[in-house]
This record gives structure tokens, C-alpha cells and sequence, in this order.
């Protein structure tokens, strides 16, 4: 496997392992010591244990199972995305787990399957904690998709939809193309804009809406029913 250099005067990604089953920490922690980016900086086996060490230990991703005994990983994932900077990626064992959505609403930054490889696994670490979306868009659409059901969203509040009443038109439609679970690149076709374009309105969107990643976004425009779940073609013209 190749390896990823440690670029001068950068420090490795500091990741902290939350994972009830000692044979999963074993393995993530073996994948993750050949990686010379990657500092495992702690394992813990419960919610209540994840969260005081990442209070102590300040990690830039943790690796949080959500079915864990005392505090889950839920609960776990709102308190370390509350109180610190580290970003959450949700392990779950099934695809479609009932739970993962409301990890992504309580802060999680996307989630991973147990059975993945280990290059997905070190590829998600360094995608997040670069700041960018984990989630692909195929698994963005069929996740919020199936977790939201086709009934109509309510459960914006009046501070989310005056959030929402900020953005501009254009920001108002990339929001809705990242909600269908398109990359930048195809927001900017779709758009007829650049990527770079694109970029600059998916950050001002963030800020605007208060939301730590565009994942955030996405459930956000679901439940303010920007987006209807299982909605792939693109809004119509006003």
C-alpha cells in the first residue's frame, strides 16, 4: 500500500478510536500506525469515555461506533461536536442503519461501513479532517433518502428557515443540487458555473446557515423540504 508523506511542518492527523468490540480497535489501530499522516492518539470503549478524551486529548477525527454500551455514540458525537473541534466519523455494521441519521444531525461529518477496506478507511480519515465532505453522492441521496421517508418534512425550525431566507437564489440552488448529492463538479455543470464558483458559494452557504460541512446541509434541506427524498432531477425553473 502506498503511504501518504507527512509534508514538512505539518502534523499528523490526530485520531481517537471509540469502539466497544477490542477486536475492531485492534484493527483500526493496525491500519492506522503504518500510515505516517496518522497519529492514534487513543481508544476508548464508550460514549462517556470518547467524549472526556476527546476533551482531553483533542483529536481531529474520531472514529465513533454508534451502538455502544452507557453513552452511545449519538449522544457521544453531539457532546464532542459541541464542545470541540474534532470532526466524527459514524462506523456502523449495516448500510441503511436507522441510527446514522441522527449521527449526521447531531454533528457527525459522514459515516463509514465496518467491512470497508483499509484504504477507505485512511482515505476517509484524510478527507474529513481536511474539511471536506465524506459522503459520496450516490450514498448522500440513498441514505437521507431512506432515513427521511416520504413524508413531508417539518422539522425545520423558524430559526432554520430565516437561515435558509439569507442565502442568495444561487446559493438557494446549490444547496438543493448538494441535497440531490452532487459533487462540486457536477453542481457546476448542472449550474453552468465554475467549480471554483461553486466552492465560494458552498462556503458562504455554511457560514450563512451556521453548519460545520455540507452533510449538515444536506439533512438541513431535507427537513426544510428543499429537497424531497428520492428526488434526483434537478428543481424546475421558477
Amino acid at each position: 500500500m502506498a503511504h501518504t508523506a507527512i509534508v514538512p511542518g505539518t502534523a499528523p492527523i490526530r485520531v481517537l478510536i471509540a469502539d466497544d468490540l477490542a477486536l475492531v480497535r485492534d484493527g483500526f489501530a493496525m491500519i492506522l500506525s503504518v500510515q505516517p499522516d496518522l497519529d492514534l492518539v487513543g481508544e476508548v470503549s464508550d460514549g462517556a469515555e470518547a467524549i472526556a478524551a476527546a476533551r482531553e486529548l483533542r483529536p481531529d477525527v474520531v472514529l465513533m461506533d454508534i451502538r455502544m454500551p452507557n453513552v452511545d455514540g449519538i449522544e457521544a458525537t453531539a457532546a464532542i461536536c459541541r464542545e470541540t473541534d474534532a470532526k466524527v466519523l459514524v462506523l456502523t455494521t449495516f448500510d441503511l442503519d436507522e441510527y446514522v441519521y441522527d449521527a449526521l444531525r447531531a454533528g457527525a461529518s459522514g459515516f463509514l461501513l465496518k467491512d470497508m477496506r483499509r484504504d477507505e478507511l485512511v482515505g476517509a480519515i484524510r478527507v474529513v479532517a481536511s474539511g471536506e465532505s465524506l459522503l459520496a453522492p450516490t450514498v448522500t441521496r440513498r441514505l437521507i433518502a431512506h432515513v427521511v421517508g416520504t413524508g413531508t418534512p417539518a422539522s425545520a425550525t423558524p430559526v432554520d428557515r430565516a437561515r435558509l431566507e439569507s442565502l442568495t437564489a444561487r446559493e438557494s440552488d446549490t444547496l438543493r443540487q448538494i441535497a440531490r448529492g452532487l459533487s462540486n463538479a457536477e453542481i457546476a455543470t448542472e449550474l453552468y458555473v465554475s467549480e471554483h464558483t461553486v466552492k465560494t458559494h458552498v462556503s458562504s452557504l455554511l457560514s450563512k446557515l451556521g453548519l460545520r460541512d455540507r452533510v449538515q446541509a444536506v439533512v438541513l434541506a431535507y427537513e426544510a423540504g428543499l429537497v424531497r427524498p428520492g428526488e434526483t432531477a434537478p428543481p424546475t425553473p421558477s
